[in-house]
Protein backbone atom coordinates (compact mmCIF):
# COMPACT_ATOMS: atom_id res chain seq x y z
CA UNK A 1 0.00 0.00 0.00
CA UNK A 2 0.95 3.37 -0.18
CA UNK A 3 -1.67 5.12 1.42
CA UNK A 4 -4.97 4.28 4.23
CA UNK A 5 -7.09 5.51 7.02
CA UNK A 6 -6.17 4.36 10.52
CA UNK A 7 -8.43 3.52 13.90
CA UNK A 8 -7.69 2.26 17.85
CA UNK A 9 -5.71 2.14 21.51
CA UNK A 10 -5.72 1.12 25.44
CA UNK A 11 -8.58 -0.02 23.03
CA UNK A 12 -6.90 3.05 21.19
CA UNK A 13 -9.61 2.76 17.88
CA UNK A 14 -8.51 4.35 14.85
CA UNK A 15 -10.05 4.96 11.58
CA UNK A 16 -7.29 5.14 9.20
CA UNK A 17 -7.61 6.30 5.87
CA UNK A 18 -6.05 4.24 2.69
CA UNK A 19 -3.88 7.42 0.91
CA UNK A 20 -2.87 5.25 -2.55
CA UNK A 21 -5.10 2.82 -4.46
CA UNK A 22 -4.78 -1.13 -3.98
CA UNK A 23 -6.34 -3.57 -1.56
CA UNK A 24 -4.71 -5.70 0.93
CA UNK A 25 -5.18 -9.12 -1.34
CA UNK A 26 -4.10 -12.76 -1.19
CA UNK A 27 0.08 -12.89 -1.48
CA UNK A 28 2.98 -13.41 0.79
CA UNK A 29 2.85 -13.75 4.49
CA UNK A 30 4.60 -10.63 5.58
CA UNK A 31 6.89 -9.56 7.85
CA UNK A 32 7.49 -11.69 11.62
CA UNK A 33 8.74 -8.43 12.81
CA UNK A 34 6.77 -5.35 12.49
CA UNK A 35 7.30 -1.68 13.53
CA UNK A 36 3.61 0.62 13.83
CA UNK A 37 4.69 4.06 14.24
CA UNK A 38 2.46 6.85 14.60
CA UNK A 39 3.64 10.95 14.24
CA UNK A 40 1.77 13.84 15.05
CA UNK A 41 2.39 16.49 12.39
CA UNK A 42 2.54 20.27 12.78
CA UNK A 43 -1.19 21.60 12.12
CA UNK A 44 -1.25 21.91 8.21
CA UNK A 45 1.45 19.89 6.96
CA UNK A 46 0.49 16.32 6.47
CA UNK A 47 -0.53 16.30 2.86
CA UNK A 48 3.75 17.45 2.44
CA UNK A 49 4.74 14.97 4.93
CA UNK A 50 2.89 11.95 3.13
CA UNK A 51 3.99 13.39 0.02
CA UNK A 52 7.77 13.44 0.75
CA UNK A 53 7.26 9.78 2.22
CA UNK A 54 5.78 8.31 -0.42
CA UNK A 55 8.24 9.76 -2.87
CA UNK A 56 11.41 9.39 -0.87
CA UNK A 57 11.01 6.81 1.49
CA UNK A 58 9.48 3.57 0.44
CA UNK A 59 11.47 1.97 -2.12
CA UNK A 60 14.39 3.24 -0.44
CA UNK A 61 13.69 1.82 3.05
CA UNK A 62 13.29 -1.61 1.33
CA UNK A 63 16.42 -1.33 -0.94
CA UNK A 64 18.00 -2.22 2.57
CA UNK A 65 15.93 -5.07 3.86
CA UNK A 66 12.56 -3.81 5.57
CA UNK A 67 9.14 -4.21 3.82
CA UNK A 68 7.02 -0.77 4.05
CA UNK A 69 3.51 -1.94 4.82
CA UNK A 70 1.04 0.86 4.72
CA UNK A 71 0.89 4.25 5.18
CA UNK A 72 -1.96 6.01 6.83
CA UNK A 73 -4.13 8.84 7.45
CA UNK A 74 -5.81 9.17 10.91
CA UNK A 75 -8.95 10.39 9.92
CA UNK A 76 -9.53 11.38 13.78
CA UNK A 77 -6.70 13.70 13.78
CA UNK A 78 -5.39 15.52 10.73
CA UNK A 79 -2.07 15.75 12.26
CA UNK A 80 -1.13 12.51 12.59
CA UNK A 81 0.64 10.12 10.17
CA UNK A 82 0.35 6.21 11.04
CA UNK A 83 2.48 3.88 8.81
CA UNK A 84 3.90 0.12 9.42
CA UNK A 85 7.06 -1.40 8.67
CA UNK A 86 8.15 -5.06 8.65
CA UNK A 87 11.67 -7.13 8.82
CA UNK A 88 11.73 -10.90 8.30
CA UNK A 89 14.05 -11.05 11.95
CA UNK A 90 15.49 -8.91 14.64
CA UNK A 91 19.08 -9.21 13.21
CA UNK A 92 17.48 -7.69 10.47
CA UNK A 93 15.59 -4.64 11.67
CA UNK A 94 19.14 -3.78 13.64
CA UNK A 95 21.31 -3.31 10.19
CA UNK A 96 18.21 -2.24 7.85
CA UNK A 97 17.49 0.47 10.35
CA UNK A 98 21.30 0.80 10.55
CA UNK A 99 21.50 1.28 6.70
CA UNK A 100 18.69 3.12 6.52
CA UNK A 101 18.96 5.78 9.08
CA UNK A 102 22.94 6.01 9.78
CA UNK A 103 23.92 5.34 6.27
CA UNK A 104 21.71 6.24 3.43
CA UNK A 105 22.28 9.43 1.63
CA UNK A 106 18.44 9.69 1.01
CA UNK A 107 17.80 9.95 4.58
CA UNK A 108 20.78 12.44 4.77
CA UNK A 109 19.03 14.46 2.15
CA UNK A 110 15.73 14.72 3.46
CA UNK A 111 16.16 14.25 7.50
CA UNK A 112 15.91 17.62 8.35
CA UNK A 113 12.88 18.21 5.73
CA UNK A 114 11.07 15.60 7.54
CA UNK A 115 11.47 16.41 10.99
CA UNK A 116 10.75 19.98 10.75
CA UNK A 117 7.20 18.83 9.96
CA UNK A 118 7.30 15.96 12.83
CA UNK A 119 5.97 17.64 16.71
CA UNK A 120 6.66 13.14 17.91
CA UNK A 121 7.90 10.61 16.25
CA UNK A 122 8.36 8.02 19.39
CA UNK A 123 5.06 6.83 19.69
CA UNK A 124 6.27 3.67 18.30
CA UNK A 125 5.30 -0.37 18.93
CA UNK A 126 7.05 -3.64 18.37
CA UNK A 127 5.17 -6.13 17.39
CA UNK A 128 4.66 -9.83 15.84
CA UNK A 129 2.26 -11.61 14.58
CA UNK A 130 -0.12 -13.08 17.12
CA UNK A 131 -0.54 -16.55 15.36
CA UNK A 132 1.53 -17.71 12.85
CA UNK A 133 -0.74 -16.94 10.06
CA UNK A 134 -2.45 -13.43 11.18
CA UNK A 135 0.65 -11.43 9.63
CA UNK A 136 -0.54 -9.00 6.77
CA UNK A 137 -0.87 -10.60 3.26
CA UNK A 138 0.90 -8.77 0.84
CA UNK A 139 1.22 -8.84 -2.73
CA UNK A 140 5.03 -8.35 -3.87
CA UNK A 141 6.29 -5.02 -3.95
CA UNK A 142 6.24 -4.42 -7.89
CA UNK A 143 2.66 -4.70 -7.61
CA UNK A 144 2.19 -1.60 -5.16
CA UNK A 145 0.36 0.85 -6.88
CA UNK A 146 2.23 3.83 -8.44
CA UNK A 147 3.10 7.02 -6.53
CA UNK A 148 0.21 9.03 -8.52
CA UNK A 149 -2.06 6.52 -8.16
CA UNK A 150 -5.96 7.56 -7.16
CA UNK A 151 -6.40 7.42 -3.36
CA UNK A 152 -8.59 4.26 -2.27
CA UNK A 153 -11.70 4.79 -0.94
CA UNK A 154 -10.81 1.57 1.84
CA UNK A 155 -10.52 2.35 5.65
CA UNK A 156 -8.72 0.53 8.18
CA UNK A 157 -9.32 0.39 12.23
CA UNK A 158 -6.42 -0.29 14.20
CA UNK A 159 -7.32 -1.21 17.29
CA UNK A 160 -4.51 -1.31 19.92
CA UNK A 161 -6.18 -2.90 23.18
CA UNK A 162 -3.50 -2.96 26.26
CA UNK A 163 -3.91 -6.28 28.04
CA UNK A 164 -4.68 -7.41 31.42
CA UNK A 165 -5.75 -11.15 30.81
CA UNK A 166 -3.82 -13.27 29.09
CA UNK A 167 -6.41 -15.18 27.48
CA UNK A 168 -6.97 -12.01 25.31
CA UNK A 169 -6.09 -13.29 21.83
CA UNK A 170 -8.44 -16.46 22.17
CA UNK A 171 -10.96 -13.99 23.70
CA UNK A 172 -10.66 -11.89 20.23
CA UNK A 173 -11.05 -15.06 18.01
CA UNK A 174 -13.87 -16.43 19.38
CA UNK A 175 -16.04 -13.87 20.48
CA UNK A 176 -15.20 -10.65 19.19
CA UNK A 177 -13.71 -11.17 15.38
CA UNK A 178 -16.88 -12.90 14.89
CA UNK A 179 -19.18 -10.24 15.46
CA UNK A 180 -16.68 -8.13 13.88
CA UNK A 181 -17.18 -9.84 10.51
CA UNK A 182 -20.97 -9.88 10.84
CA UNK A 183 -20.91 -6.34 10.93
CA UNK A 184 -19.11 -5.75 8.10
CA UNK A 185 -15.48 -5.91 8.62
CA UNK A 186 -12.51 -8.18 7.46
CA UNK A 187 -9.97 -8.53 10.14
CA UNK A 188 -6.44 -8.91 7.82
CA UNK A 189 -3.83 -8.99 10.68
CA UNK A 190 -3.27 -9.56 14.49
CA UNK A 191 -0.15 -8.74 16.56
CA UNK A 192 1.42 -9.10 20.11
CA UNK A 193 4.11 -7.26 21.48
CA UNK A 194 7.28 -8.13 20.54
CA UNK A 195 9.92 -8.75 23.79
CA UNK A 196 12.84 -8.62 22.25
CA UNK A 197 15.01 -5.29 23.54
CA UNK A 198 15.12 -2.32 20.59
CA UNK A 199 17.91 -3.27 18.83
CA UNK A 200 18.17 0.24 17.36
CA UNK A 201 18.38 2.57 20.47
CA UNK A 202 18.48 6.06 18.13
CA UNK A 203 14.48 5.16 17.57
CA UNK A 204 12.55 4.68 20.85
CA UNK A 205 10.03 2.15 21.28
CA UNK A 206 7.01 1.77 23.46
CA UNK A 207 8.56 -0.82 25.84
CA UNK A 208 6.94 -2.91 28.90
CA UNK A 209 3.52 -2.35 27.35
CA UNK A 210 2.10 -6.14 26.65
CA UNK A 211 -0.52 -5.23 23.84
CA UNK A 212 -2.89 -6.61 21.38
CA UNK A 213 -3.58 -5.19 17.72
CA UNK A 214 -5.85 -5.64 15.39
CA UNK A 215 -6.30 -4.10 11.88
CA UNK A 216 -9.83 -4.45 10.33
CA UNK A 217 -10.33 -3.26 6.80
CA UNK A 218 -13.80 -1.52 5.36
CA UNK A 219 -14.51 -0.98 1.94
CA UNK A 220 -15.03 2.72 2.77
CA UNK A 221 -16.01 5.28 5.53
CA UNK A 222 -19.70 4.87 5.58
CA UNK A 223 -19.12 0.83 5.44
CA UNK A 224 -16.71 1.31 8.56
CA UNK A 225 -19.71 3.33 10.12
CA UNK A 226 -22.69 1.09 9.43
CA UNK A 227 -20.66 -1.60 10.94
CA UNK A 228 -20.18 0.43 14.42
CA UNK A 229 -23.61 0.99 14.48
CA UNK A 230 -24.34 -2.62 13.38
CA UNK A 231 -22.60 -3.65 17.00
CA UNK A 232 -23.84 -1.15 18.87
CA UNK A 233 -27.13 -2.46 17.90
CA UNK A 234 -26.14 -5.87 18.95
CA UNK A 235 -27.69 -7.16 21.63
CA UNK A 236 -24.74 -9.81 22.93
CA UNK A 237 -21.75 -7.48 21.70
CA UNK A 238 -23.64 -4.69 24.22
CA UNK A 239 -24.27 -7.45 27.28
CA UNK A 240 -21.90 -10.00 26.84
CA UNK A 241 -19.04 -9.39 24.59
CA UNK A 242 -18.27 -5.72 25.57
CA UNK A 243 -18.34 -5.93 28.93
CA UNK A 244 -16.12 -9.43 29.10
CA UNK A 245 -13.76 -7.31 26.69
CA UNK A 246 -13.45 -4.65 29.08
CA UNK A 247 -12.75 -6.67 31.68
CA UNK A 248 -9.48 -8.25 29.64
CA UNK A 249 -7.79 -4.90 29.10
CA UNK A 250 -6.34 -2.61 31.51
CA UNK A 251 -8.09 0.89 30.39
CA UNK A 252 -11.39 1.66 28.74
CA UNK A 253 -11.49 2.40 25.38
CA UNK A 254 -11.06 6.46 24.36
Amino acid sequence: HRHSNHGSENITMTALEMEMSGKIQPGELCSPIIDLRQYTLFPGVRNDFVDLFDREFVESQEAVGMRVIGQFRDLGDPNRFVWIRGFPDMATRARALKAFYVESETWKKHSSHARSMMIDSSDALLLRPARSNSGFLLPPCDERPSLHSSPSDGVIAASVYALESADFPDFFDSAVAPLVTAAGGSIVASFVTENSPNNFPPLPLREGENVYVSFCAYSNLSAYHDALASLGRNESWRREIWPALLQRIRARPH
